[in-house]
């Protein structure tokens, strides 16, 4: 795989993944909302309870890093179907020599 498909895939799955971390954020701040109540806390707050500090970050970062992985394994899926070649190795890593 040439220099440049190798950076058309890391362009492809960096938008993707951007999709894919704004719509898990808005989702997990609305199940937030829905389980609670109440708004999604500020966890550098100092009034803000550790308890719910660390629930926030456990939910938020567990929601965003499924939701990423999906997308990844999506774009890698569609990439193979559609350009017909394997993903570069090491996966979206590029090596630039000078």
């Amino acid at each position: 795989m040439g220099f440049s498909q190798k950076l058309l895939w890391k362009l492809y799955v960096g938008v993707i993944g951007a999709v894919a971390t704004i719509a898990a954020q808005r989702v997990v701040t609305a199940g937030w909302k829905l389980a609670t109540g109440d708004k999604p806390p500020d966890p550098t707050n100092p009034r803000t309870s550790n308890v719910q500090a660390f629930s926030w970050a456990i939910a938020s970062g567990v929601g965003v890093g499924t939701a990423q992985l999906a997308a990844r394994r999506l774009a890698a899926r569609h990439w193979d179907k559609q350009i017909g070649h394997d993903l570069p190795e090491g996966g979206d890593k590029i090596k630039i020599t000078i």
